[in-house]
């Protein structure tokens, strides 16, 4: 007998969840803290060898470069050797990479060693979200994948914070703490999930040795996977790529207001996420991913309508009005509404594809797509700024954000609820 949508419904948000979606979410949690810690003192560590804006640049860039480079390794090691042992090696090599950057004499060391972290972080992740889609039931993919989003929320917005106080102290400082929190993940991984249930597919079973790529050719195909590659592209470009590098930018330079404005913007995302990320999940999980992957997109795109708006209020209004600013402030919270239901929603599209068997390279090729927006997102941004204005970046996000929605309104349904 199915239990029916009324029954889960009635679901408490994170009830029946595998306690192995807390020990992830924990984790998540330290990575993204650690990772919050670092990100302000990372740019000044960088200045203290006298290098110039690029090179400091170069030294944020070989991160994200090397997760998306070695995505593809990532997902072969994680089919190969299965996910909890490339998950605690990605963790411990993150980690102690980390530790020897805080040693660092020589910008070309700094560099070197946040390259070497950017591997271990694609490890991180790549095995991490295959472990957390093996270790659930159909009906429950979308919060768990909501969990463990806001896991990396909450450590995120609580990074920064700790990491400002840090810095006071000593330049050096963060990488130690981050190190340190990765390693107690390692720890907490090698502990909590070695005996983790891993739901085998009786497919599993019977093609075990089946040629990897051929199940990626063969998700490629499906509308429903394209659905979730494009949404996460567009949630790489957007909120990890254009919204980071353009819109501090925007705030000062095209709204003629303090840098605070957008903190301001950015906490109006961050709070409306974490309001939502858990409803979203649920709704993914009672109505369909579907449902849930317009929801999102639609609200993306609304939001970088808002951000155009904003500007085009800016200059034919006056930067001095306020016209503008309620503007970007309503972008802000509506892409903050919408990256919930893009926070949980595709993953659960490629759980379902992958129906409980491993899916490394699968889920690399997924998590790509979100490394690629944010590479190739501030450098389309900065290059419409410099030759034409920030309507013009935001613009580009505007046509981006389209393509997820087409191919969202084209895909099936891929929830299939199992029997109680």
């Amino acid at each position: 007998m199915k239990r029916t949508a009324r029954a889960i419904r009635r679901t408490p948000l994170l009830a029946g969840l595998p306690k192995e979606v807390a020990v992830l979410t924990a984790i998540a949690f330290c990575v993204a803290l650690g990772f919050g810690i670092l990100a302000p003192s990372l740019p000044i560590f960088a200045r203290t060898f006298d290098v110039s804006a690029l090179q400091v640049s170069a030294v944020i860039s070989v991160f994200a470069l090397m997760r998306f480079v070695s995505a593809p390794g990532a997902g072969a090691l994680t089919d190969r050797f299965g996910e909890r042992v490339i998950m605690s090696s990605g963790l411990a090599i993150v980690g102690l990479s980390s530790l020897a950057a805080g040693f660092s004499q020589s910008l070309l060391q700094l560099i070197l060693l946040r390259g070497v972290g950017g591997i271990g972080s694609s490890m991180f992740t790549v095995s991490a979200m295959a472990l957390l889609l093996r270790v659930v039931d159909t009906e429950q993919r979308g919060r768990a994948a909501a969990a463990f989003q806001g896991g990396f929320l909450f450590g995120g917005v609580a990074g920064p914070a700790v990491g400002g106080i840090l810095v006071a102290w000593s330049i050096r400082a963060p990488f130690f703490v981050y190190a340190g929190a990765l390693l107690i993940a390692t720890l907490v991984a090698v502990v909590y999930l070695s005996s983790a249930h891993l739901r085998e597919r009786e497919h599993e079973v019977a093609h075990g040795n089946e040629n990897r790529l051929s199940e990626l050719r063969e998700a490629l195909r499906n509308r429903a996977y394209q659905a979730a590659l494009g949404s996460n592209l567009t949630t790489g470009f957007v909120t990890f790529g254009l919204r980071s590098s353009v819109v501090p930018l925007f705030v000062v330079e095209g709204l003629a207001r303090g840098a605070s404005l957008s903190g301001f913007g950015f906490l109006a995302a961050a709070a409306l996420q974490a309001v939502m990320l858990l409803p979203a999940g649920r709704m993914a999980d009672i109505q369909g991913r579907r449902k849930a992957l317009l929801i999102g997109s639609v609200a993306t795109l609304i939001s970088m309508i808002l951000l155009t708006a904003s500007d085009y209020a800016a200059n034919t209004l006056g930067a001095a009005g306020m016209v503008g600013v309620l503007l970007f402030l309503a972008s802000m919270a509506v892409q903050g509404y919408g990256a919930a239901f893009l926070g949980s929603a595709p993953s659960a599209v490629v759980g379902d594809i992958m129906g409980g068997r491993k899916g490394g390279i699968v889920v690399a090729t997924y998590q790509m797509m979100s490394d690629l927006g944010a590479v190739v997102g501030p450098l389309i941004a900065g290059l419409l700024v410099d030759a034409f204005d920030f309507d013009w970046a935001f613009a580009a996000g505007v046509v981006l954000t389209i393509l997820p929605i087409i191919l969202v309104l084209r895909m099936p349904e891929t929830l299939r609820r199992s029997a109680a």
